[in-house]
Order: structure tokens, then C-alpha cells, then sequence
């Protein structure tokens, strides 16, 4: 099989490119953790204009109608800019779980103003355990009459104050178990949804408590069935995992490609010090881990896109591997540069901390090993 990137995807990744480093590139992700948030909105336009917000949007609804593989050059890109913001939640995951379990009346709302950059959506998924078991959604929807109530809170949700809209895991009925877990689609704009900012490792990626005490939504917000969200976000799950190794690459793409400059620009006794072997060689081994990385994470998002029978092991043995490889990574690149490294001018530590924020984000590597694992019924 050919994983490489085909012309048109190419031609996808050289464009986005050019449009981020257009913005500033790496001094986005600066400018938002200073306050200047309307830099996301202003992207956020942009990415809409050039088509990349509707990739996967089915071209009914104003999208582009193409895949999952399709999105992985635009995502490598987002990751080597460490661009803030909720892009791989919105195209990745309610994208592919509103095509599949949409109302016709949600995709005509919701798909259209996605296609069109309008609207961005993230999820509101954990809570005070921060375990991604189906016992951990206690947050409750009450009916009453034609809607529901909620009540309860979610904790560590990316970019809530960022969001139009959230998908939300909540107890329709029972207090356990899988059944009795639905999902819903909850505005900002039409309900008194309440935040509060957390202290993050990674200040370009914001993350925030969230109180949905009292929150009244339609019934006309229900992705899919009563009861049996948690399969459905399961499926939503394996789409953005897929996406997340994917920004992971971008990123380790260019934490490479800074310790190989510094490597070539740095004298010290007379000669570049990339010439050393202990600089060198862990520059290989830098490269070793981004292409395997690369490698896994192509592999998954082929997987996901013809929905292969080991769809669920290839994402899970990707994301587990690439987030160990990137902290790797980014830990050398600090020492490949030395005190510099550690400076707050330098890019460096930017890397690490996205690495870190990640490694445990959607599940960690030893999860992903085990869920693995189990699907390869050892």
C-alpha cells in the first residue's frame, strides 16, 4: 500500500502552509496566549475562505465531500504552528459524527455554518474523575415537556470559551453503564452555560471548567438515539485520536527541523556542533520517531477513512506511540539547544508543553496500549 500523500493532498498541505506562515505561524499560538484571542476568529474566517473548514462536510451542505486522509496534511500543518483552537474537535470529530447521526435539520444548521467557518464546536466530555469510562458521565438531563435540563458540570473542556457550540455526554436514564448515555449539541448562544478558566501546562491550549446547571435544550439537540450515545461518541473518539496523531506529526516535523538548523548555525570549537555525535546522533533519532510516527498515523487515518475491520488498533497504537515519541522528541530538541533551549524567546519549550498536554488528552499511552490490546483479543 501507498500511504504517501497523492498531488491533490500535497497541493492541500503546501497551501495551508502558506496561509499559516501568511498569519505569523508559530507567533499565533504567542499572540493567543497574550490575550489576543480574536486571532482565532480571524483564522478561523481565513480557513473557511480557502475550503478547509468543509474538507470532510459533505458537498450538500457547502463541503468538499472528501475524507479523513485528506484532513492529515491540513492537521500536520496546524501542529507545526501549534495553532490554537478547536479545529480538529469541529472537522474531525462532530463533522463525522453529525454526517453519520445528523438530523437533516442539524446538518443544515450545523454542517453549512461549519463548511463556512462560522461556527466551531468542541466537547465537553470529562468530568471531576477524569476517566473515559462510561460510569464517569454523571452530568443529568431531566425532560421536561419538549426539552431537557441539565444539570452538572464538565472539567478540562478545550477552548470552551472559544466554541459556538458543544457536544456533550450526559445521563438520559441509568447511573452506570453504557446505556442510558446520550449526546447532545448545546449552543452558547442560547443557553446561560457558565465557564472558568483553568491553569494549563500549555497556554496555547486553553482548557476550562464548564457548569450546565439549568441549561434548557430542545429535543431537537439529540445526536442519534436516547440512551446510546456512548457508542456514537466512541466512534467520534477514534476519528479525533486519528486527527490528534496527526497534529503530533506536524509538530515533531518541525521540532526536527529546528535542531537541525541550530545544529548547522551553532559553532562551538571551531565547527558547527551538529558535527558532534552526541547532537547528531539524536537528530537520527529525532527522525527515526517522527517517521514511524508518520507512518502509524497514516495508517490509522486510512484505516478510519475505509473503516477497516482494525480501525480501532491502528489509532490507539498510533496515538500511543507518537505521544511518547513527540515528548521524546521535544526533550531533545531543548537539549540539542542547550541553555537557549530553555528560554522563553526560543520556540522550544512550546513543543514540550503541547507534547505533554496531549500525551494524556483523549487517553494515555498505556490506555491506548491496553484498548489495543483488547481489540486484538489478547
Amino acid at each position: 500500500m501507498d500511504f504517501s500523500l497523492n498531488e491533490e493532498q500535497k497541493s492541500f498541505q503546501a497551501s495551508a502552509r502558506q496561509f499559516i506562515d501568511s498569519k505569523g505561524g508559530l507567533s499565533l499560538a504567542r499572540r493567543y496566549t497574550e490575550g489576543e484571542e480574536q486571532v482565532l476568529d480571524e483564522l478561523w474566517a481565513g480557513l473557511g475562505n480557502l475550503g478547509y473548514m468543509g474538507i470532510t462536510v459533505s458537498e450538500n451542505y457547502g463541503g468538499l465531500g472528501m475524507g479523513p486522509l485528506t484532513l492529515v496534511p491540513i492537521l500536520e500543518e496546524m501542529g507545526r504552528a501549534l495553532i490554537p483552537g478547536p479545529y480538529a474537535e469541529t472537522v474531525a470529530f462532530a463533522v463525522p459524527l453529525l454526517e453519520a447521526y445528523g438530523t437533516e435539520e442539524q446538518k443544515q444548521t450545523y454542517l453549512s455554518e461549519i463548511a463556512e467557518g462560522k461556527r466551531k464546536i468542541t466537547l465537553a466530555l470529562l468530568e471531576d474523575s477524569a476517566e473515559l469510562v462510561p460510569s464517569a458521565i454523571q452530568l443529568q438531563a431531566r425532560k421536561d415537556g419538549e426539552d431537557y435540563v441539565l444539570k452538572g458540570k464538565k472539567t478540562l473542556v478545550p477552548y470552551a470559551e472559544n466554541a459556538d457550540t458543544f457536544i456533550v455526554p450526559v445521563r438520559t436514564g441509568g447511573n452506570q453503564g453504557e446505556y442510558g448515555i446520550s449526546l447532545f449539541l448545546v449552543d452558547r448562544e442560547n443557553t446561560n452555560l457558565t465557564f472558568n478558566s483553568l491553569l494549563n501546562m500549555d497556554e496555547t491550549r486553553k482548557l476550562s471548567n464548564a457548569s450546565f446547571e439549568g441549561v434548557r435544550i430542545s429535543k431537537k439537540q439529540l445526536i442519534g438515539s436516547e440512551n446510546i450515545g456512548w457508542g456514537i461518541l466512541q466512534e467520534g473518539l477514534v476519528h479525533l485520536n486519528a486527527a490528534l496523531c496527526s497534529t503530533m506529526v506536524g509538530g515533531m516535523e518541525k521540532v526536527v527541523e529546528m535542531s537541525t538548523e541550530y545544529g548547522k548555525t551553532r559553532i562551538q570549537f571551531g565547527q558547527p556542533i551538529g558535527r558532534f555525535q552526541a547532537v547528531k546522533h539524536r537528530i537520527v533519532n529525532m527522525k527515526m520517531d517522527q517517521e514511524s510516527s508518520r507512518s502509524l498515523t497514516y495508517y490509522a487515518a486510512w484505516a478510519v477513512e475505509n473503516q477497516s475491520e482494525d480501525m480501532i488498533e491502528a489509532v490507539s497504537l498510533a496515538k500511543s506511540f507518537a505521544s511518547e515519541a513527540y515528548i521524546r522528541m521535544a526533550s531533545d530538541n531543548i537539549q540539542n539547544h542547550g541553555g537557549m533551549g530553555f528560554t522563553w524567546e526560543f520556540d522550544c519549550h512550546l513543543f514540550l508543553k503541547r507534547a505533554r498536554a496531549l500525551e494524556n488528552h483523549l487517553g494515555s499511552p498505556e490506555y491506548h496500549r491496553e484498548l489495543a490490546a483488547v481489540e486484538l483479543g489478547w
